[in-house]
């Protein structure tokens, strides 16, 4: 996950929202003011690709499985699960009283219809990978295969069968992710392109969405046809986007926020002082990492992203920039995955002195000096701690030869920029996990992915991938031929990884239920307030 990542009984009181528009709830009704860093691009689980997105959506759809508060693996729409010996068929038994928003049932076909749909090339998915364990999902993405040969198939209303091209150990992970949700096909089919507006949408989840007003709200309210919506402690939550992190600490201390999915880490030791433990940091699933146009001059030049990647000290990055709420990353997969040893960099080990000596060294042998400098933009999208850390790393590259320039964009409009694989050197992103599992971060990497920014391509990697795939069914060796496709990626730089995330979260005290976890995933269904 783009990767590359967020996140009351109230009395008749006006509330000021961010752009002016005011919000008055009725008596007595419970609102969850849920702070966010980014505007989401859509509300349609096929076409997202943020962690802005995915946390709306959670609150929205439910998919077959799901995650609790503590990143628990529970039943979703479907209520239980068989797998057959050999690890290839899934048969999921659906909730008999699981009803769309509109009161519908949610049946095994919505299923079928929803994963051909994912796959469909007009789809334009940037997930549609995600589901190539699915015995023909491929085919029907790359227009080889037909939609009715996918392994996908409703028994009947309330049971669905999947197959899997061989066995995939985190198949049951990966169908906690948005892009495996179902959609309705009825309002599809009926309204077009206006079915996933607010107010219209019909959804299977804890909520629906009632109101979106752009860059100032978008309300989602209770939904009474939830199976569980007894449960569900809140009648309204407003997810208010605030990209500005210092405007959102301000929002807080207002108590116009009741949580924000991401800090000013320069203003770290003032907000922890200030905040006390509704500050939370800790580990967090997830690379930040520069995209790096791997199909274009001179970027094409593997000893030259070598020198970039290595002349960046990740050191100073998150010691100083991200005020150790960071770590230095030498890899795209994180440390914490059991039973997976990371593939770090040939020069983790070096000194950073001894990094730069080298980098310089290549530099010079490709032409690049103070005096005639290489050229290198810097894409990134609106944030205190993004620009920072471009400004740093232009100062560390700046005497090597390396004239950076940098361009900053908002959110929305730097990720559909490099979605459309659009032009330009290097570009700020990030993936967190969509599933415990190395495959997430390592897949993005894949040429077939929506995901793979920098356009990298390298039939070893995609040969080492295949094999790693085709150990399903042996996990010591599966992870093994996945650290060994990590070690062609990481030395070819296809990426450059920079730092490992932590989450960086401020959540009010009357909050309950948003337990810390390392997905920092939060469902609203499962929060509570004072």
């Amino acid at each position: 996950m783009l990767k590359h990542v967020l996140k009351a009984t109230v009395l008749a009181t006006t509330m000021v929202l961010a752009a002016g528009t005011f919000y008055t709830p009725a008596f007595a009704e419970t609102v969850y003011n849920r702070g966010a860093a980014a505007e989401a691009e859509t509300l349609d689980p096929h076409k997202t690709s943020t962690v802005y997105e995915a946390d709306i959506i959670r609150d929205l759809f439910q998919g077959l499985v799901m995650h609790d508060q503590k990143t628990n693996l529970i039943p979703g729409a479907a209520e239980s699960w068989t797998v057959s010996d050999d690890g290839t068929v899934y048969t999921f038994k659906l909730r008999k009283g699981g009803l769309w928003s509109d009161g519908s049932p949610v049946t095994a076909d919505d299923f079928v219809y929803s994963f051909r749909r994912l796959e469909d090339p007009a789809t334009a998915a940037e997930y549609a990978s995600m589901l190539y364990p699915v015995k023909g999902a491929e085919e029907v993405n790359t227009k080889k295969g037909k939609p009715e040969d996918m392994g996908v198939k409703a028994i009947d209303a309330n049971t669905l069968e999947v197959t899997l091209k061989a066995p995939t150990p985190y198949f049951l992970e990966m169908l906690t992710h948005q892009a495996t949700y179902p959609v309705n096909k009825a309002s599809i089919e009926k309204l077009g392109a206006d079915w996933i507006k607010a107010g219209k949408l019909v959804s299977n989840g804890a909520f629906t969405a009632a109101e979106w007003i752009p860059n100032d709200h978008l309300k989602l309210v209770k939904n009474p046809k939830f199976w569980d919506a007894a449960s569900v402690k809140f009648d309204v939550v407003n997810y208010i986007p605030t990209e500005d992190r210092s405007s959102a600490m301000k929002r807080f201390e207002a108590g116009e926020l009741d949580s924000y999915g991401d800090l000013p880490t320069e203003q770290l030791a003032d907000l922890k002082a200030k905040f006390g433990d509704q500050v939370r940091v800790g580990p967090y699933l997830g690379t930040y990492y520069y995209a790096i146009k791997t199909d274009k001059a001179p970027w094409d030049n593997v000893e030259l992203r070598n020198a970039i990647s290595m002349a960046i000290d990740r050191d100073f990055l998150a010691e100083k920039v991200w005020q150790n709420s960071m770590l230095p990353g030498y890899s795209m997969v994180p440390p914490g995955i059991e039973g997976y040893t990371p593939a770090l960099a040939k020069y983790a080990d070096m000194s950073q002195i001894d990094r730069e000596d080298e980098a310089k060294k290549i530099l010079e042998k490709l032409g690049y000096t103070p005096e005639h400098p290489l050229k290198m933009e810097i894409r990134y999208n609106t944030s205190e701690n993004h620009k920072n850390t471009a400004v740093a790393i232009q100062e560390q590259l700046k005497p090597l030869g390396v004239e950076v320039s940098l361009l900053n964009t908002d959110t929305k409009t730097h990720y559909s920029f490099l979605e459309q694989k659009g032009d330009y050197d290097v570009a700020r992103a990030a993936w967190i996990a969509d599933y415990k599992d190395p495959e997430t971060f390592l897949g993005i990497s894949r040429k077939a992915s929506g995901n793979n920014y920098s356009i990298y391509n390298s039939p070893k990697y995609e040969e080492a991938m295949d094999k790693a795939a085709a150990a399903g069914g042996k996990p010591e060796e599966r992870m093994k031929e996945l650290a060994k496709a990590e070690r062609i990626l990481v030395d070819e730089v296809g990426n450059i990884p920079i730092l490992y995330y932590s989450y960086h979260d401020i959540v009010s005290s009357k909050l309950h239920g948003f337990d810390d976890n390392v997905m920092d995933i939060h469902p609203s269904r499962f929060i509570s307030k004072d």
